[in-house]
């Protein structure tokens, strides 16, 4: 750390410390930040069993996760959405966080290896067996491919610490359908960075391998995003959705749907529903604009 006293700004010394750290984090670094509005994670979570991840790729980050490494799911995943036309990346191999398990592994999300090494690293983070025999299942981003544009930034989305067991019908179906409407909104009226969060619920249901328990069950999925920036002259139908809205939706095969409702009604009901403090809250501030934050 004596090098970084000689450095002129503190913020140059935070980005050597961080640069030398593990990207499984104590706090979140300040490039690290740059994925949440204000540079301000959600508030009101905390546990020993939860980990935040700086998902980095190929030399960059590329958004960040909290982690829990007993469920093996991640609680949300944060990042800055950008515009696409929704296409997918599909030769992306499925990738692990070497970091959840040791601090001397690399400090970026690499593909699975191949037979058995994965038990050395299956303890605090799923592995691809885990969703192997799950029928009822399929592996569900809470950051989509479909919200980046750049390959590197959709390749990042596939790593299993990005995913969590969705009900087949539930993923392909209103899920999908959500986030191509997400997608569309905010290509369409969010003139700068919308900055995007999408977690669970959980409620003690789990998958099962090796009558061991291994992945919890998400009982909601949930998103919420923030666009300070945006065009005053949209339909009303959309404005009355900006600067921040949320949404919710049940993880079931039949009988769910996708309940769009303002951030404040979002966090209340998941104070209501899953482990949260009363302080809970998203968004900084709940991402209302004054003219210190507004773009001019």
């Amino acid at each position: 750390m004596a090098a970084c006293a000689l450095l002129p700004q503190a913020l140059a010394c935070l980005l050597l410390a961080a640069a030398a750290r593990a990207e499984v984090q104590a706090d979140f670094s300040p490039e690290c930040r740059l994925f949440m509005y204000m540079g301000t994670p959600p508030r009101g979570l905390e546990d020993h069993s939860l980990k935040k991840i700086c998902q980095r790729y190929n030399g960059q980050p590329r958004y960040v996760t909290l982690y829990d490494v007993v469920d093996h799911i991640p609680v949300y995943s944060a990042y800055t959405f950008k515009r696409s036309d929704g296409s997918k990346k599909v030769d992306v191999p499925w990738m692990f966080e070497p970091q959840l398990s040791t601090e001397t592994g690399s400090g970026e999300m690499q593909p699975f290896p191949p037979d058995s090494l994965h038990k050395s690293f299956e303890d605090a983070q799923a592995v691809l067996e885990d969703y192997s025999n799950t029928v009822s299942f399929e592996r569900g981003h809470l950051n989509p491919d479909e919200h980046q544009s750049h390959p590197d930034d959709k390749a990042a989305t596939y790593t299993l610490t990005n995913v969590v067991p969705q009900i087949r019908e539930f993923n392909i179906g209103l899920w999908k359908q959500h986030e191509h409407t997400i997608r569309r909104r905010l290509n369409n009226y969010c003139r700068g960075t919308a900055y995007i969060v999408t977690g669970v619920t959980t409620s003690g249901r789990m998958i099962r391998r090796h009558n061991i328990d291994r992945l919890a069950v998400p009982t909601y999925l949930w998103s919420a995003y923030c666009c300070v920036d945006y065009d005053h002259n949209a339909p009303f139908e959309e404005r009355s959705k900006f600067p921040a809205f949320g949404s919710r939706a049940l993880n079931a095969k039949r009988g769910s749907e996708v309940l769009e409702i303002s951030v404040q009604q979002l966090e209340n009901f998941l104070k209501q529903n899953t482990f949260v403090d009363k302080k809970f809250q998203i968004f900084y501030e709940d991402c209302v604009p004054n003219n210190a934050i507004m773009t001019p």
